[in-house]
């Protein structure tokens, strides 16, 4: 059920990207997310979206504009090999989710008054070239770019038709290098080999169908939907990444009053962060470290002022003025027995 969920959504998704000039892939994720591992996503996302890249490029290859393709794809290219390398070790699920707040930080354009693209200055050749380095940075991570970068081409006066092409020419390369480094890198496997295809299939056939569709759709309403799909794929890759992040590592904020001041106290995979404010003393960061962090003349001091507890946890306290420790003594039935401090 969930590979034919995911063939319908893909073809939604990229029906959806045709209209917006992109963001099939930002929606892809989450869904993705079910049938494989994290770090195997971006894999299969960019076998479907280079499929799909390919066929825009044949339907729409009169309309590329060249020139920012000669700006945007050689500054995209060290940024894939990085994003890649860079894959193997960090966790995509940050990454989506500082996307995920960038998306829908376009709310707003949705409501402004459309300024004409002969009002509003041509970006600098820099410009575009720093952005095709951030788009290969971020497209490796992910596996998408999407709509993240949809107010460059906007911006720079193109028409839909357009932007779809010249995307699509940026992009292809992109892909096909990305899929070279996630096998080098070990991040390619059978099935994420088989959810693309299925990807790919449901984006040749949405992008057929949407070839006919997409010249009765006016420019106004383009740039429009566009926003909308951002800020739409950002809003579900945010709730996706919160999502994941509160299955692998429970996080947990809570504040108290105390006498003379506030506890706020934050776990984090069973590690616990506290920060306390007293009136008068001001404030004081602490963080529970293991007992064999302590100095061997301090381990002796705690250990000579236990009276048979079962368990000693240690905290480090940073203070403006001074760093000291806190000995916490807990019976086997894990009540608090005793607390000393020490520098």
């Amino acid at each position: 059920m969930i590979f034919l969920n995911i063939f319908l959504v893909a073809f939604l998704a990229f029906a959806l990207s045709m209209v917006c000039g992109g963001g099939a892939g930002l929606l892809l994720i989450p869904l993705l997310g079910y049938a494989l591992p994290a770090a195997q996503v971006p894999a299969a996302l960019s076998i479907g979206t280079s499929v799909s890249s390919l066929t825009k490029l044949i339907l729409f290859f009169q309309q590329i504009h060249w020139g920012l393709v000669r700006l945007f794809l050689p500054a995209a290219i060290p940024g894939v090999f990085l994003g890649a390398w860079l894959l193997s070790y960090l966790d995509p699920v940050y990454i989506e989710l500082a996307m995920g707040m960038f998306l829908v930080s376009n709310l707003p354009y949705l409501f402004a008054k459309e300024a004409k693209a002969s009002d509003k200055p041509a970006y600098s050749a820099w410009f575009l070239r720093c952005m095709g380095l951030l788009a290969g940075f971020i497209s490796a991570l992910t596996g998408a770019v999407g709509v993240l970068f949809n107010r460059v081409y906007l911006r720079y006066g193109l028409t839909k038709e357009q932007i779809v092409a010249t995307r699509a020419a940026n992009e292809i390369v992109l892909h096909l290098l990305k899929l070279v480094l996630y096998v080098w890198f070990g991040l390619f496997t059978l099935k994420a080999l088989g959810v693309g295809v299925l990807v790919a299939l449901a984006a040749v056939l949405s992008t057929y169908v949407m070839k006919y569709l997409l010249p009765h759709i006016p420019v106004r309403i383009f740039s429009k939907v566009g926003y909308v799909a951002m800020v739409f794929s950002g809003v579900i890759l945010f709730n996706s990444a919160i999502t994941r992040v509160q299955e692998a590592h429970n996080p947990d904020f809570d504040v108290t009053r105390v006498a003379r001041g506030y506890d706020a106290t934050f776990n984090w995979d069973d590690l616990l962060y506290t920060i306390e404010f007293k009136y008068g003393e001001g404030f004081e960061f602490e963080k529970i470290i293991p007992f064999s962090a302590l100095d061997q003349a301090r381990q002796r001091y705690v250990l000579a002022q236990d009276q048979g507890s079962s368990k000693i946890v240690i905290e480090k306290v940073y203070a403006l003025s001074k760093i000291s420790y806190e000995a916490y003594y807990y019976d086997e039935s894990q009540q608090l027995i005793k607390k000393i401090k020490f520098d």
